[in-house]
């Protein structure tokens, strides 16, 4: 096991297969930016599955548990199941998941089930279709993400989570809808405070809705109770329904932020590990693979970054009046 300077171990890692995505969501990858134009990283740049893997079964013996395979959108990566097959046979790791915004998802999750993965998220801000179409930036309706996460949740994907970034002004008052729709099919939502990710979605303080506010929005129609986590770190705060029927999840980094317990890694398409989903850069591993560097030798490096972490960009937001400063775009390093 290894630790940071404030002494929070590495647990978790997310490993973002491709920078590229179908959607074009605002609040991550605006249209008047990644537009037909956008440059994207080629296919030599990206780390080959082989690499992916490699780095993964190093970090599981530096004490990882848990991988979440992100993007972009992972299932835009041509034979994404091959790299499941091989990240579930690494020993040590006890977690295996995938967050996906559910487009292509009804045509791969019996196949990502069967290469070994065990849970899935899916995105969906809204069930309302006009929102929907506005929060994806392409127009898209809801039905084929609906028809993902059921197909996920017949292969066997469980528990089913959906993640919904809550944007004041956009899609704050159809929470309960989305609530409602989860709880009926056995599904867990987890509504994420709307955050400064990356340098161009514009993000302001006043289009925050605060956890504490979407719990109440819920609980005034499906009465929620707390309860405690399922394990130390979890970034969700939990509420269960009252009747015992269902839970749902709040993620409040603006509000009550969760860096103390931070344990987590990203890995992004081109071999990069960042410590934070706020950092500006991180510490290459492509190129030292590429030449012909020693499991012993990258691990050396992963030691150094994660040793001398001391980032908690969310705790110390609302304490500062810094000027802006540059962060690596969400797209690219995973949520």
């Amino acid at each position: 096991m290894i630790v940071d300077k404030l002494d929070r171990p590495l647990r978790d890692l997310r490993i973002s297969v491709t920078d590229r995505c179908n959607f074009r969501c605002p609040y991550c990858m605006p249209e008047e930016i990644y537009g037909e134009r956008y440059s994207f990283l080629d296919r030599d740049s990206v780390l080959t599955f082989e690499e992916i893997a490699r780095v993964a079964r190093i970090l599981v013996s530096l004490g990882v548990t848990k991988i979440r395979l992100t993007g972009g959108e992972p299932l835009v990566r041509n034979q994404v199941d091959r790299l499941v097959s091989m990240l579930s046979e690494i020993d040590g790791l006890n977690d295996l998941a995938m967050t996906s915004n559910g487009y292509l998802l009804a045509q791969m999750a019996q196949k990502l089930k069967d290469a070994g993965l065990q849970r899935i998220t899916v995105s969906l801000d809204s069930l309302d279709e006009d929102i929907f179409k506005q929060m994806n930036g392409r127009g898209f309706g809801t039905q084929r993400v609906i028809e993902g996460i059921a197909a996920a949740h017949e292969a066997g994907l469980a528990p089913i989570k959906i993640n919904s970034v809550v944007q004041r002004g956009v899609n704050e008052h159809v929470v309960v809808d989305l609530a409602r729709f989860a709880k009926e099919r056995g599904y867990i939502v987890r509504f994420i405070e709307y955050m400064d990710v990356g340098n161009l979605n514009g993000w302001q303080p006043t289009q925050v809705v605060s956890a504490d506010e979407i719990v109440a929005l819920i609980d005034a129609e499906m009465p929620l109770k707390a309860v405690d986590g399922n394990y130390d770190g979890e970034v969700a705060s939990r509420y269960a329904y009252a009747d015992g029927e269902g839970e749902i999840g709040v993620i409040a980094s603006v509000t009550k932020p969760f860096c103390g317990g931070c344990t987590r890694l990203r890995l992004s398409p081109e071999g990069a590990i960042v410590t934070c989903l706020f950092s500006g850069a991180g510490p290459d591993l492509r190129g030292p693979m590429r030449s012909g560097a020693t499991d012993g030798e990258l691990e050396t490096i992963v030691r150094s970054t994660w040793g001398g972490r001391t980032d908690r960009y969310s705790e110390l937001r609302s304490q500062t009046a810094d000027a802006p400063r540059k962060k690596v775009e969400m797209y690219h390093i995973g949520g």
